[in-house]
């Protein structure tokens, strides 16, 4: 018979592979943002002004993404070092 796997995969229990790590870094965001903004000044320069702007669009967002992330780090270390378990140990 023939080999139908393509039908359904996981009738025949190939599982699809998932990324281990969905979550970006600030640093990666970061990254992206600003190779969005040099990617938006080479495009315009170079006569596409549309597609410049529609890449030059998507800095700001993933630049405020990085922040925003970064700024809940910082809050949740600082959360982290003034929240004690309430147990105090005297050696």
């Amino acid at each position: 018979m023939e080999n139908l796997n393509f039908i359904d995969p996981l009738l025949h229990g190939i599982t699809p592979q998932t990324l281990n790590n969905k979550n970006l870094s600030v640093k990666q965001l970061a990254c992206a943002g600003v190779g969005a903004l040099l990617a938006a000044a080479v495009l315009k320069k170079t006569g596409h002004p549309k597609v410049g702007a529609v890449v030059g669009g998507l800095a700001l967002p993933l630049l405020a993404s990085a922040g925003y992330k970064k700024f809940c780090e910082v809050k949740k270390e600082k959360n982290d070092a003034k929240a004690s378990s309430g147990i105090e140990y005297n050696h």
